[in-house]
């Protein structure tokens, strides 16, 4: 009953606005703001904001720092990393403000929020007070609710906008960092936009803080880091330059947090990865395996041109399929960038909800120039999809299962499936090794 009363009331209707708005305004009222003292970092963007959360939060508590995190895939309090199992980005308002003071009892000085446009729009985190705005990117994305690009971006910079909303704390600045290598970051630059320090990030020699003289190898990418008044190098075991942006973004969060070079060059070098971001699986076919969150046009773009670049890389094979009660307008496109920059595409799906699987994939299609059987094929089972891959992979191989990383439950029609991309490739792998017939 409550899922038919969902699809019928469209997703801007007052009618849902007004409901969320009461229980974002409660949730803060009954929570007593237990948040007051903390420094709160929010971090928004198509992509990339989960693993610059992560990069923040994991930073933050190596040089010291007591700090609590919440992202689309983990949250944590004083590192004590729990998977998110909520299917949302930023949580309901009530569940927000009870982990928030819990947080605040065990002590966190900071809380680093991955906060999503549905977050802003629905009032989600309504009264707490940010004390520093991060803008990872933008590209399409979520147009079934913001209806154009334009109230897209504007429900962005209501992060940004809000800064001094809610108040200040004494000897807290307010920061904002903006990675400027997007269609609309000048409008994250207006004057009405007010910050204490504001910082633009990228390679571009009009950003303040610019990565140069990247090199990429199998296992690492190495960069040296332009600031206003300084130069260091920096060596992350993340690939690709989109995970630059992010590092970028972390940096100068830990710059404004007085962060020293030494350690901020310490802490990058130890990092390995963001559980489903370009997260590799082990395995002896001599091939590549990877989960990744990416789910948009150019998220799918950003992670196949990363796995272009790897030398050894023979042939990309991509399985991915696109979300149900979502827009419906990137399904195309990400069909046409899988099928242009992948060997072999297998079409499956992902989570339907409500939509029916074969509209969803006749969507996607449309995308797609090849014909199936000519390094494509549509196989709406995901375990069978990935366990054709698995069977076509050969040495030399790239395998990326794109769409649900580490999430936990597949969303059908009928009924919630326990799901994990990592665990069902796991375990095919270890069928193929035994021999057992597959």
């Amino acid at each position: 009953m409550l899922a038919f009363l969902r699809k019928l009331i469209a997703l801007d209707s007052p009618i849902r606005i007004t409901y969320h708005y009461i229980r974002g305004v409660l949730a803060f009222w009954f929570s007593w703001n237990p948040a007051q003292n903390m420094i709160v970092i929010g971090i928004t963007g198509t992509k990339g904001k989960t693993t610059t959360t992560n990069l923040i939060a994991k930073w933050l508590q190596r040089a010291g720092k007591k700090v609590a995190m919440f992202s689309t895939v983990n949250l944590s309090i004083n590192g004590n990393i729990q998977d998110n199992n909520m299917k949302m980005t930023t949580p309901s308002p009530f569940f927000l403000w009870k982990w928030l003071r819990d947080a605040r009892d065990a002590g966190c000085e900071y809380a680093v929020i991955e906060t999503s446009s549905h977050a802003l729009f629905y009032h989600r985190v309504h009264g707490l007070r940010y004390d520093a705005a991060i803008l990872t990117n933008i590209s399409q994305d979520h147009l079934d609710l913001h209806k154009t690009m334009d109230n897209y971006v504007d429900t962005k910079l209501q992060l940004f906008r809000n800064l001094y909303k809610n108040g200040i704390q004494k000897g807290v600045r307010k920061i904002g960092v903006v990675n400027i290598d997007t269609e609309y970051a000048d409008r994250f630059l207006t004057r009405d936009i007010v910050v204490d320090n504001l910082y633009t990030v990228w390679f571009s020699p009009s950003a303040q803080i610019r990565a140069e003289n990247v090199v990429n190898t199998e296992f690492t990418t190495e960069f040296d880091v332009k600031i206003p008044s300084n130069h260091f190098h920096l060596t992350s075991k993340l690939p690709g330059n989109f995970n630059i942006s992010n590092i970028l973004c972390a940096v100068a969060i830990l710059m404004s947090q007085k962060i020293d070079i030494k350690t901020i060059q310490s802490l990058i070098s130890e990092f390995a990865c963001v559980p489903g971001r370009l997260e590799e699986i082990s395995n002896t076919r001599w091939a590549k395996i990877y989960v990744d969150y990416a789910h948009t046009e150019e998220s799918l773009r950003s992670v196949l041109d990363t796995l272009r670049q790897i030398k050894t890389t023979k042939r990309i094979i991509t399985v991915f399929g696109a979300t149900g009660d979502r827009d419906t307008t990137k399904r195309p496109k990400m069909g046409k960038v899988v099928d242009n920059m992948s060997d072999i595409v297998i079409l499956t799906d992902d989570d339907t909800y409500t939509e029916d699987s074969l509209k969803i994939i006749r969507e996607v299609t449309e995308g797609i120039s090849r014909r199936e059987g000519e390094g494509f094929w549509i196989i709406p089972s995901r375990e069978d999809a990935i366990r054709t891959a698995l069977i076509m992979l050969k040495p030399g191989d790239v395998l990326i299962v794109a769409g649900k990383w580490a999430e936990t439950v597949q969303v059908t029609q009928k009924w919630s499936i326990p799901w994990n991309d990592r665990i069902v490739i796991e375990k095919i792998l270890m069928e193929i090794e035994a021999q057992v017939m597959v």
